[in-house]
């Protein structure tokens, strides 16, 4: 059966509709997958006008319910009203409005199983904030929902063919970077990779590269003492627990020499430290949200309001994303079945027990064959 993936349209300003209806317009995404967008069908036409002219007459199959989704349609939920005011390429408090309420649909659709996995377009940071949403991006606001620890349940987690990049800090000032880097919080991010990496990505012994904090792996603690009081620390209690974590690597050498492509995985630092190397070898990557018991997974780039209303938008890396989703969607029922306990047997329907099971011990019976065989003699003498 089709996974059903729930797709938010993201930003109404950015380039989140033109990437959604250019992603989805290749008929193997149909073939694999049944697509659910979380939106609105006016406003997801206005950007189709934006397009080439084959997205013009662009038809939707409106649904109330994930559940309704047709194979083979572009299937939509309406999450906000035709009146939003929609002003591409600029960032609008309604904008920000509307992406928190496709997100609110979908991620409940996602907690109550109507949908498989989710697929975030990109939000705007700053406008979606509210009541209701006081989190730093789509990853904060996902563990507050389905992580066990609101602070530490998950990991922002990049990938693409060249590497896997994770962050130990995710949209954090870099003032509040150093306190952040805890011996206890790169133990856990290791804990949580070492796991999404064996469980998610099939690799039964990782081999994961630790960045260093400061320039130069700290120098000795000339440049700073981190490595030496935290990081390495952290490292060697992932040793002892299995993980083959190694470093601290300075950060600069590291991507310079190559050495990322020996590793299956990066734990960076912070945010930047990280993506900036990945997105200069590959810009349609993956922005995987590790560690969570659902899938979610978004393109590597933001809004892109410079790019938006200009049909000039690359879908790969949402094309990437959905794809990626999908995949893990087998991954995981895959180990789910290997890993399972070989000794639990499933109930079987009732069978017709053989003619011999049928018959029944009778004392009678059994006391004149007993005579006849002459086996009864033998046991009293």
């Amino acid at each position: 059966m089709k996974p059903t993936i729930a797709i938010t349209a993201g930003d109404i300003n950015g380039v989140g509709y033109e990437i959604v209806l250019k992603g989805i317009a290749d008929p193997h995404i149909c073939e694999i997958c049944r697509p659910v967008v979380y939106g609105n069908a006016k406003i997801a036409r206005i950007h189709a006008h934006t397009l080439s002219e084959e997205y013009h007459n662009i038809q939707f199959n409106l649904i109330d319910d994930p559940r309704q989704a047709k194979d083979g349609r572009l299937n939509l939920i309406t999450c906000y009203p035709d009146e939003t005011p929609v002003q591409i390429g600029v960032s609008t408090p309604e904008a920000g409005q509307a992406a928190l309420a496709s997100l609110e649909r979908a991620s409940a659709d996602l907690k109550a199983g109507k949908v498989d996995a989710l697929v975030t377009a990109p939000i705007n940071k700053e406008n979606i904030q509210s009541d209701r949403f006081r989190f730093s991006g789509h990853t904060e606001y996902l563990t507050s929902l389905f992580g066990k620890d609101a602070a530490d349940g998950s990991l922002m987690m990049m990938v693409s063919e060249p590497m896997r990049v994770a962050l130990v800090c995710n949209h954090v000032p870099i003032a509040k970077v150093a306190g952040m880097v805890t011996e206890e919080r790169i133990l856990h991010k290791l804990r949580v990779l070492n796991k999404a990496l064996q469980t998610d990505f099939t690799i039964r012994r990782p081999r994961i590269a630790v960045l260093a904090l400061n320039p130069h792996a700290g120098d000795n603690g000339l440049i700073g003492t981190e490595e030496q009081t935290i990081i390495r620390p952290a490292i060697a209690k992932a040793n002892e627990e299995g993980i083959l974590a190694v470093g601290p690597y300075s950060a600069d050498g590291f991507f310079g020499a190559g050495k990322y492509v020996h590793f299956d995985a990066v734990l960076a630092m912070y945010h930047d430290q990280g993506l900036i190397p990945f997105k200069s070898l590959d810009m349609n990557g993956v922005n995987f949200t590790a560690g969570l018991s659902i899938i979610r997974t978004s393109p590597d780039h933001g809004t892109a309001y410079d790019l938006a209303g200009k049909n000039t938008a690359d879908p790969q890396s949402f094309s990437h994303a959905l794809c990626m989703a999908i995949d893990l969607l087998h991954t995981r029922a895959r180990n789910a079945e290997i890993n399972a306990n070989p000794l639990v047997v499933k109930p079987e329907e009732p069978r017709e027990r053989p003619e011999r099971f049928e018959k029944r011990f009778d004392p009678a019976t059994a006391d004149k064959q007993a005579a006849e065989t002459g086996s009864e003699k033998e046991i009293t003498e």
